[in-house]
């Protein structure tokens, strides 16, 4: 992955705490670092194919003299995020934000926070059996879709399976979608389970009746096992309700716990003498 750098870009803002600071604004520098593909520019020499850092400054400057925030972690979140949203070819940016005039009576150099951006690449299972299940996920879906945060969602068919778990309740409908997102793992957790609340999603009974459910089941290749999060997630290798519209969307996925393709856990799962079949 190339890189593009801007160093130490001079703006000036009213961003702090202190009535004074936004009163009498001060100096902050800001630095970036912009990952792209650059080889087709390289190759054409052509400036159409990779990013114009002037434009980049440009957008930089406006963020830092517009808008006030407290604090330079927003300030510098801001940047990033604005950054990366309107360059299609950035992957991943790194921003710096120094605020060389901060009000500490230490002498000091420089105070500053950095932030990172990138592009991720996560997969979520769907289900519902309440109310009207397709369009319980087609609201779902269009929420997400909305999300400034969020490209590129593709869709597998959906499914009607049985219930697993506890059986004695309606069948299910169930699908898989892959997106690419800025989000981190937690803020993707608190945007799906935002749609889950919207569409009166209830947690009473475990494996029991909803009318949304939105598990994410792989976010890059990372392992992830919090108090709120756990990624893989724990259960979808016994599900096939769950590999199978994820192997219709990348049969070749490779779990980063198992080191198996999704369509080898599938598979495997399906020759087990246990196996419960629900789709």
């Amino acid at each position: 992955m190339d890189k593009i750098y801007i160093e130490e870009l001079e703006c000036f803002g009213y961003h702090g705490v202190l009535a004074e600071e936004k009163k009498l604004g001060q100096k902050f520098i800001i630095s970036a670092t912009l990952y792209l593909d650059t080889s087709e520019a390289k190759n054409e020499d052509d400036c159409d194919f990779t990013v114009n850092y002037a434009l980049v400054c440009q957008d930089i400057e406006e963020i830092v003299s517009g808008k006030t925030f407290n604090l330079i972690e927003t300030l510098a979140s801001k940047i990033a995020e604005t950054i990366i949203l309107k360059y299609n070819r950035i992957v991943k940016i790194e921003i710096r934000v120094d605020k060389p005039n901060a009000p500490i009576n230490y002498s000091f150099k420089s105070v500053a926070v950095s932030t990172e951006r990138e592009w991720h690449k996560a997969y979520i299972a769907l289900g519902a059996n309440m109310g009207n299940p397709k369009a319980n996920i087609a609201e779902a879906l269009t929420v997400l879709r909305k999300s400034e945060h969020i490209k590129n969602i593709k869709e597998s068919k959906l499914i009607k399976t049985r219930a697993y778990g506890v059986t004695n309740q309606p069948d299910f409908v169930n699908g898989a979608i892959y997106l690419e997102t800025i989000l981190t793992p937690e803020e993707l957790l608190r945007l799906t389970s935002r749609v889950e609340i919207d569409l009166k999603r209830t947690r009473e009974i475990h494996w029991g009746p909803r009318t949304i459910d939105l598990d994410i089941i792989f976010f890059d290749d990372e392992i992830i096992n919090t108090e709120k999060l756990v990624i893989p997630h724990p259960e979808m290798h016994r599900r096939d309700f769950v590999l199978e519209p994820i192997c219709e969307l990348n049969p070749n996925f490779v779990h980063p716990v198992y080191r198996m393709r999704v369509m080898d856990l599938l598979e495997k799962l399906r020759a087990e003498e246990t196996y419960y079949r629900t789709c």
